[in-house]
């Protein structure tokens, strides 16, 4: 690696660090920075790793305007067998960005030209102030105010994490009067928001035989239920070959995942067009509104340059681990399919992934009372674990089982719900008092 427009190295943490994110802010790509390499990219250890992180945070947190939040992330990477914290800057919404302590001046405002972070010119500060977005979610009011957030919080203790009574100021739900704004309203228990996820029986859109609708609730909830919802749907499938049976998805499970999240947390809301998921004998498609934000090229786009239209909902999805660190989903999605299934459309953006022609169906969701063995249904480790524990207790509960596995009590009826599907497990009787039954 060197240094080039979106690359800064730094051999250690020093004062110098708000400039060059505030440069890479107010770059239309971002950048990236890592704290342990020289100039020469020679690796070098850093004292009190977890501590530099935490000051990193906080410094990026509180000494920059506007609110960095959800357009950064401060990661740990290994070189050379040795661990150096690379921090990972989207383009922002709300340029121009500035040092704190020196206000919106030239002395506080910076941007990356070439491998060298300069100073903004006044015209420049204003040029962009002027153009400033002024359609964001956060500026948006929210069309209720009687909101609630118990989802919410419920999801953030799933994954260690407490909501104060700060949260809605800390996770920039307010408006600047101090009223709930439009990603508030995305985040509470009721909204209007409603995505589909449509069933087609043929290759086109004549025959519609499932039209499933999530959503009036948290979008973190919805977006967990339509991934539940593709999850069933990308059933495994079977490629037969002269020597062996090589079982596959329609649909590589972890770039359907990447892509229907970007869909989520990228689209532009402010049109009121949720994105679309639909599913055809042929392909998957999703279909978000918005087209690439923040003037991104399709060259960026590609490459993983990140430029969340979003960065509020974008910061809950990371919380929630939802999303890793920037820009990662699209290169996952780029280590298995090329550039050709997607499409833009002026205002949308369109991912198509197709199926294999080749391969012959083997619908698990069918396949009660069949041998296992003979259907090749996969299991991910969860499910695995799940039926090994119901093996050795047919009356165990649900919240038993989540604590024997240390995992989420949600995360637990959610494969109950897919193992039942695939005829691996059933309920008889009630809630209480019942208990599972494993098919043979």
């Amino acid at each position: 690696m060197i240094e080039n427009s979106r690359i800064e190295f730094k051999r250690e943490l020093n004062s110098k660090l708000e400039k060059e994110v505030v440069g890479f802010l107010n770059n239309q790509e971002g950048g990236i920075i890592y704290i342990g390499l020289d100039d020469r990219g020679e690796v070098y250890d850093i004292e009190d790793l977890d501590g530099t992180q935490l000051k990193i945070i906080d410094r990026i947190r509180d000494g920059i305007l506007p609110s960095p939040l959800g357009l950064f992330d401060v990661v740990i990477e290994e070189i050379d067998n040795k661990e150096i914290i690379k921090i990972i800057i989207s383009s922002g919404t709300e340029k121009p960005y500035y040092i704190k302590k020196y206000g919106l001046s030239p002395a506080g405002s910076y941007i990356r030209i070439g491998s060298s972070t300069q100073q903004m010119t006044t015209s420049l500060i204003d040029d962009l102030y002027s153009r400033r977005v002024r359609n964001s979610l956060n500026r948006i009011l929210s069309p209720r105010q009687d909101l609630t957030f118990a989802q919410l919080k419920i999801y953030y203790e799933e994954n260690g994490l407490s909501l104060n009574d700060n949260f809605a100021k800390n996770l920039e739900l307010l408006t600047e009067d101090g009223k709930y704004n439009y990603n508030a309203y995305l985040l509470a228990d009721n909204n209007g928001l409603s995505m589909k996820v449509a069933k087609y029986k043929g290759t086109d859109k004549v025959d519609l035989i499932e039209n499933a609708e999530f959503g009036y609730c948290s979008i973190v909830k919805a977006t967990n239920n339509i991934l539940d919802k593709l999850e069933l749907e990308n059933i495994t499938k079977t490629k037969i070959t002269s020597k062996l049976r090589e079982e596959r998805r329609l649909v590589d499970p972890r770039a359907l995942r990447e892509a229907a999240i970007n869909a989520i947390v990228h689209n532009d809301y402010s049109t009121e067009i949720p994105p679309l998921f639909e599913i055809f004998s042929d392909k998957i498609v999703i279909t978000s509104t918005g087209g690439l934000p923040q003037n991104l090229t399709e060259k960026g786009f590609f490459s993983g340059i990140s430029a969340p239209r979003n960065k509020e909902l974008m910061r809950a999805f990371k919380d929630l681990k939802l999303v890793e660190h920037l820009g990662s989903g699209m290169l996952r999605i780029l280590s298995k399919y090329d550039r050709s299934i997607f499409t833009f459309l002026g205002n949308f953006l369109k991912v198509s992934f197709m199926f294999e022609k080749d391969s012959v169906d083997e619908n698990v969701g069918k396949s009660v009372g069949k041998d296992v063995g003979e259907i090749n249904i996969k299991l991910n480790k969860n499910q695995e674990k799940i039926l090994a524990e119901i093996a050795k207790d047919n009356r165990i509960t649900q919240k038993r089982i989540s604590k024997i596995l240390n995992i989420s009590d949600r995360t637990v009826q959610r494969n109950t719900l897919i193992l039942q599907k695939k005829g691996l497990l059933k309920r008889i009787g009630p809630a209480n008092g019942g208990y599972w039954e494993i098919a043979d």
